[in-house]
């Protein structure tokens, strides 16, 4: 969902609010969107080859990781910081059980 969820929600004023928040312009809100969306069509389409798969998983860990460390830097140690790392660990679980059911095979 973390890949669907900004879709539908990134023109909304508060999400705009947010990346301005943190320093950023606004069109690196939308390019997060396309890319997200895009790695989350990735990692559910189960035709798209392994390979492909595996930089999709590579750019959410990135988005996560570095969206903590905006956070952490403007905002301080709060929720908002370690809430993207909430994300990774799901990421984290998935990707491992990816490559399990692929074992499997």
């Amino acid at each position: 969902m973390e890949g669907l969820i900004p879709a539908f929600t990134s023109q909304t004023e508060l999400a705009k609010e947010g990346i301005r928040h943190l320093g950023y312009p606004e069109y690196f809100g939308n390019a997060l969107v396309v890319f997200k969306v895009l790695g989350a069509l990735t990692l559910i389409i189960p035709q798209v080859p392994k390979r492909i798969k595996e930089w999709a998983y590579a750019g959410f860990a990135f988005d996560f990781i570095f969206a903590g460390i905006s956070h952490f830097a403007v905002d301080g140690m709060d929720f908002q910081s370690f809430f993207p790392f909430l994300f990774l660990v799901i990421l984290i679980v998935s990707y491992f059980s990816y490559h399990q059911l692929n074992t499997i095979k």
